[in-house]
């Protein structure tokens, strides 16, 4: 809807005019898919809404001064800035309220999120990078308030390595480091901790990031007085103005209806952020929600009737209206002819958009009707049959749902019946699940080779070296060969991270490739988000294990589920490097493995047993486009290792379990520093006669893709998992990866079992981890049991 924005002072007044009539259209036009959407959501066709009205004119002028190049970084309101820059017709505005799979018709995420969550596409059909220079980008919204910010930082970031790295091959994705990340989200969520992080972040990496905060007065039901101290979020965050001898931010106020102070204002944030690098945090006040929160409340229950009649009022379309007709840009009968036009548009769009929602599914309804006049026709339960034909022949607006399970409650009357129409009913389904796959249950993974492995290889007078060594001189190769990778976290840069992983690399890299930042886990995770939706390769290092639970949120819910919830059109190849395993003590037990697994599906969680296995797996992830997570063994930096010679090439299998000693008695499966314990106490059973075949997992996410371990679970008819989470964790899931996706159950003469640690956290000291987790004595004992009970002749009761 919106043309390349020209200012006023470079053109004539009428196509000025003709721009500020455009962008009436598209305020007027964004209102009335808002108002027709909340109809469509009481009368049941969509689920749920919640839509943008009340915020149409400050969008209009972010719109102006978004350029091709630049990012945005939102939350569930920004309909009209979407519509303005050409990314969002009415037709998909009402195919995202009806969650059309189609991503054709719905093209912000297929049907995967609910209306009002923006992108654009980042990528092509093939999955490879389009020119994100010659669009305007949106990074694809998420629900969690606050949750846009960390990745905004990133998203802003990639403009400051972009103007200060040589050697990248930016053509697609920068020039010069001049485009800005637009950031949106609402006053009351800048009570959420995300917010405060990025704000500071941001002034102190000084990126060019505009962010914008829409102030309606309300979160919800709740007042601003019960979310910001003095209400007013500019107010206090005065502290962060620049001056002439400090960086920070420039603040700026302006009313949301006041449409040329509005334009003005976005104009001047865009030169500082875009040629200074300045953050710059625009306060639109005095803006109004006409039809409150969503559809699931309404907002005369809590507004008094005074705030409603000043809203009114105040409506930020009503005084553009206003301000149109006072500076003679148009009478107010030529802009009532414009809005009924829009009006009898949107209502077409809005029947278009159902139509085409509709049409795959009553052609489908049509095919399973004929299916089942055919299999009635030759069952002996006919009536029953007929009966649920003649439901779903009934149904005018029918869900795939109700085909499916009509069609799935119909095979119980079929039970025992072999004919042809039975068959092609079976089929059908088949077809229709393979369909619903494709449609709700893609692209949680890219796919990809992740399989390749390639060994490290050594010299004859091979030198054995502190483990730190191994990974420092393979990143220093990374950084050598790939000038778009870069690492950062806390102690990272100046000392070479804590275990010295790094050590030297910040003196030979520079601090915009190897760098420190602040004690703020989420945002380190968000710089990384944004930078790798950018085309950069970042590692984020979270120094702990136990401190990735300050990220988590948003590694859950932004960095795992950007290729899933964009069916492909978006991706972040982030990888965050942490470290952990057999910790000491409540707050770093480093074992949270079980959470990881459920929260994370969508990245790759790798756990090395050693630094050589660690660097291959940077090595590899490099070259794959899928998040991760590498989680290094804290106990193994300084243990001696021997140092290849092909650093930077070899590369460790993601998905791929390794035997590290093979064995006919029993199968014991763990990873990590644990695995090492392991490894020592397969050694000892020997003395008594007990060979043990250790598996290495490796892999968590994807789990042992080759399902080598059913193999070995059928030479040896034992499995013991051995981990240090805590009961029903990570040995839960290996125990269901096996038995129940590999069926290894069928090899098995003795129940399979799990040793892991206690309930509670690890106690402090060396005597609580012994007490705590798995020792080598427990490990021992357990797999004497086992073999006890299968022969005790041979292996009498040790205690």
């Amino acid at each position: 809807m919106q043309s390349e924005t020209q200012t006023e002072n470079s053109i004539s007044f009428d196509e000025f005019k003709s721009q500020v009539l455009e962008d009436y259209r598209t305020a007027v036009t964004s209102r009335e898919c808002s108002l027709l959407g909340r109809r469509e959501v009481l009368t049941g066709k969509a689920k749920f809404g919640i839509f943008g009205d009340g915020k149409e004119v400050p969008q209009l002028a972010m719109a102006k001064a978004f350029k091709k190049g630049d990012w945005r970084s939102g939350y569930y309101r920004d309909q009209t800035f979407m519509m303005a820059i050409n990314e969002l017709t009415p037709e998909q505005f009402f195919a995202g309220l009806y969650a059309d799979t189609n991503i054709e018709n719905e093209p912000m995420s297929a049907g995967r999120q609910m209306g009002g969550h923006f992108m654009t596409h980042s990528l092509d059909e093939n999955g490879d990078w389009k020119n994100l220079m010659e669009q305007k980008n949106s990074s694809s919204d998420i629900s969690p308030t606050a949750g846009q910010m960390p990745r905004l930082l990133g998203l802003a970031q990639a403009s400051k390595i972009f103007r200060n790295v040589e050697g990248i091959d930016a053509e697609k994705f920068s020039d010069q480091g001049n485009e800005i990340a637009w950031g949106t989200i609402g006053n009351a969520s800048t009570s959420e901790g995300h917010f405060w992080e990025t704000i500071n972040a941001a002034g102190v990496l000084q990126v060019p990031m505009v962010m914008n905060v829409w102030d309606d007065e309300y979160g919800i039901s709740v007042h601003a007085r019960h979310q910001t101290t003095k209400e007013n979020i500019s107010e206090i965050l005065k502290g962060f103005q620049r001056d002439k001898e400090k960086d920070g931010y420039e603040i700026m106020v302006v009313e949301g209806w006041n449409y040329p102070k509005l334009v003005d204002a976005y104009e001047k944030a865009s030169t500082i952020a875009r040629k200074e690098h300045c953050p710059v945090l625009i306060h639109v006040i005095e803006l109004t929600q006409p039809q409150g929160h969503s559809t699931s409340g309404s907002h005369e229950r809590y507004k008094s009737e005074d705030r409603l009649s000043w809203e009114k009022e105040h409506d930020c379309n009503v005084k553009f209206r206003e301000w149109m007709i006072e500076n003679d840009f148009a009478t107010s009968e030529q802009l009532e002819e414009l809005e009924k036009g829009i009006k009898k548009e949107v209502r077409t769009a809005k029947h278009n958009a159902w139509t085409a929602y509709l049409k795959p599914t009553l052609t489908k309804q049509k095919e399973f009707i004929k299916l089942l006049e055919n299999v009635a026709g030759s069952s002996a339960n006919a009536n029953f049959i007929n009966s649920i034909k003649k439901e779903i022949a009934g149904t005018k607006e029918p869900l795939k749902k109700d085909l499916v399970s009509a069609g799935r409650k119909c095979l119980r009357y079929l039970i025992g019946e072999e004919t042809s129409e039975k068959s092609a009913l079976i089929n059908w389904l088949n077809d229709f699940n393979e369909q619903a796959h494709e449609d709700y249950a893609t692209y949680l993974y890219k796919e990809e080779d992740t399989q390749l492995e390639v060994l490290p290889t050594y010299d004859n007078d091979v030198e054995e070296v502190d483990a730190r060594i191994i990974l420092r001189d393979n990143f220093d190769t990374i950084f050598s060969n790939r000038p778009d990778t870069l690492i950062f976290g806390e102690d990272s840069g100046e000392i070479g991270d804590v275990n010295q992983g790094l050590e030297g690399l910040q003196k030979k890299y520079g601090e915009f490739r190897v760098s420190d930042t602040g004690i703020r886990e989420a945002t380190i995770l968000g710089q990384g988000i944004g930078m790798a939706m950018r085309g950069l390769r970042p590692i984020a290092e979270i120094q702990y294990l136990d401190y990735v639970m300050y990220c988590l949120q948003g590694m859950s819910d932004d960095l795992s589920t950007v290729h899933y919830r964009t069916k492909g059109k978006q991706k972040a190849p982030l990888i965050v490097r942490t470290r952990g395993h057999r910790l000491e003590g409540i707050w770093h037990s480093g074992s949270q493995m079980g959470g990881f697994l459920n929260l994370l599906r969508g990245m790759y969680i790798l756990v090395p047993r050693n630094m050589t296995k660690a660097a291959g797996f940077y090595n590899t992830l490099l070259d794959l486009d899928t998040p991760a997570m590498v989680i290094e063994c804290l106990n193994g930096y300084r243990l001696k290792e021997k140092l290849p010679n092909n650093l930077g090439e070899f590369k460790t299998p993601i998905g791929v379990t390794e035997t590290v000693r093979e064995g006919n008695d029993i199968t014991l499966v763990s990873y990590g520093s644990t695995l090492r314990i392991v490894e020592e106490v397969a050694k000892e059973l020997q003395e008594v006669d007990i060979d043990a075949e250790v598996i290495d997992v490796q892999s968590l996410l994807p789990f042992d893709l080759n399902h080598d371990i059913v193999k070995s679970v059928e030479k040896t008819n034992r499995l013991l998992v051995i981990d240090e989470d805590v009961p029903g964790g990570a040995s839960a899931y290996i125990l269901q990866k096996v038995l129940d996706e590999q069926n290894a159950y069928r090899y098995l003469d003795s129940k399979p079992q799990t040793l892991t640690a206690k309930e509670h956290r690890p106690a402090y000291g060396t005597d609580g981890d012994y007490f705590s987790k798995p020792s080598a004595e427990d490990i021992y004992e357990k797999i004497y049991a086992i073999m006890n009970e299968s022969n005790p002749n041979k292996y009498p009761k040790l205690r």
